[in-house]
């Protein structure tokens, strides 16, 4: 039971839309814009704060590389897709959401300095491919219709990003690409027992009753769709008035009506 409570294996996720859904992405993108514009405004280059594969002195950028970017373009080139996939993780999976976010950094950034060529790697772009293959994987593995609906989505949006797992270009770490790959996949598989809860609409209730339903109502007992009279129709009553209220309005007549 603590182990469970601890990883969310039994949670059930809610989907509820509060402020925390968008702002804590939103912070997380500007986060990397403020250190891009640190950068350049003191001309200080931060790359040494990326992670240099089997180096002690690379180890801090398994936390600090992700906040690093070489051009505007590199930033630009993961905020987006980085804005994105962490809200719909924070709103799809919200009992594990802060699990996946930050063991998906320290398990991508730990392959990246174990496997990846010696070389300075610098980018979110290992945390976008944790979220990527997540999101997938986990709606794949679920079979509820709301997440593998979600994982189709994300393969229209960046289903083109699976050629960058490969090394076609020397300057993009295709290493840390391939260990964030790797380990939403692993996200997926362990988390696959995270469900999330179904909305019960009222005909699905127990306590559903058909013949108060307003819906159900207009339809008879042959299942023929019947047109309600609208409450704002009153029948005339066949009894007979017990009073009369007559109102006469004088209206003086004008000159051209006298000629």
């Amino acid at each position: 039971m603590l182990f469970d409570s601890l990883v969310g294996m039994n949670q059930k996720n809610k989907l509820e839309f509060t402020p925390d859904v968008v702002l804590v992405p939103l912070f997380l993108v500007l986060s990397l814009w403020v250190v891009f514009w640190w950068e350049t405004r003191f001309g200080f280059r931060a790359t040494h704060f990326g992670i240099y594969p089997r180096t002690g002195v690379g180890l801090k950028g398994i936390l600090f590389g992700p906040f690093v970017h070489g051009s505007l373009e590199h930033l630009f080139n993961n905020s987006i897709p980085l804005f994105v996939l962490t809200t719909a993780v924070f709103y799809f999976y919200r009992a594990i959401r802060w699990k996946i976010l930050f063991f998906g950094v320290i398990l991508t950034g730990l392959g990246t300095w174990l496997f990846a060529r010696p070389a300075w790697h610098i980018g979110a772009s290992g945390l976008v491919y944790v979220l990527v293959s997540f999101l997938f994987f986990k709606g794949i593995f679920s079979k509820q219709f709301q997440l593998t609906a979600l994982s189709l989505l994300v393969v229209f949006l960046y289903g083109g990003m699976l050629w960058y797992l490969f090394p076609i270009d020397p300057r993009i770490s295709w290493e840390g690409h391939v260990s964030g790959f790797f380990v939403g996949l692993v996200f997926a598989l362990f988390f696959r027992k995270n469900p999330v809860e179904n909305k019960k609409y009222e005909w699905e209730k127990p306590s559903f009753q058909p013949e108060n339903d307003p819906f159900m109502k207009h339809f008879d007992d042959d299942g023929n769709f019947i047109e309600l009279p609208k409450p704002s129709e009153v029948v005339p009553s066949t009894n007979p008035p017990t009073s009369v209220r007559v109102v006469y309005e004088y209206k003086p007549r004008t000159k051209n009506e006298e000629e």
